[in-house]
C-alpha cells in the first residue's frame, strides 16, 4: 500500500469513520484506490454504488478541509461516477 492512501484511509476512517450509507470508492490518481462501507475505509478497488475520482492535492484537500467536495465537483476537480446522492452524503461527511 503506498503511503498516499495508507493515509487517506487512516484520515478517512479518523473522519467518516464507517458509511452505514452504501459502499464508496475513492480513486487517486497515480496513487490507488479506497473503499468506504459500514466497516470503515480501506485500500480496494472493488465494485461501489459510487466512484468518486480525483488528483491527490484535491484528495488530500478535501480530507484536510482545504478543499469543499462540492466546490471540487463543480469544478471538475472531483469526477462522480454513480450514486449522485450517496456521493452527496459523502461530501456533507467530508466538510
Amino acid at each position: 500500500m503506498s503511503q498516499v492512501i495508507a493515509a487517506a484511509v487512516e484520515a478517512l476512517n479518523a473522519k467518516v469513520g464507517g458509511f452505514d450509507e452504501g459502499t464508496a470508492k475513492f480513486v487517486i490518481e497515480d496513487e490507488g484506490a479506497i473503499m468506504l462501507d459500514s466497516d470503515g475505509a480501506r485500500e480496494g478497488d472493488e465494485e461501489a454504488e459510487v466512484t468518486l475520482k480525483a488528483n491527490r492535492d484535491t484528495f488530500e484537500g478535501m480530507l484536510n478541509g482545504d478543499v469543499n467536495p462540492t466546490t471540487a465537483f463543480m469544478t471538475g476537480k472531483l469526477k462522480v461516477e454513480g450514486n449522485m446522492g450517496l456521493a452527496m452524503k459523502l461530501g456533507s461527511a467530508l466538510a
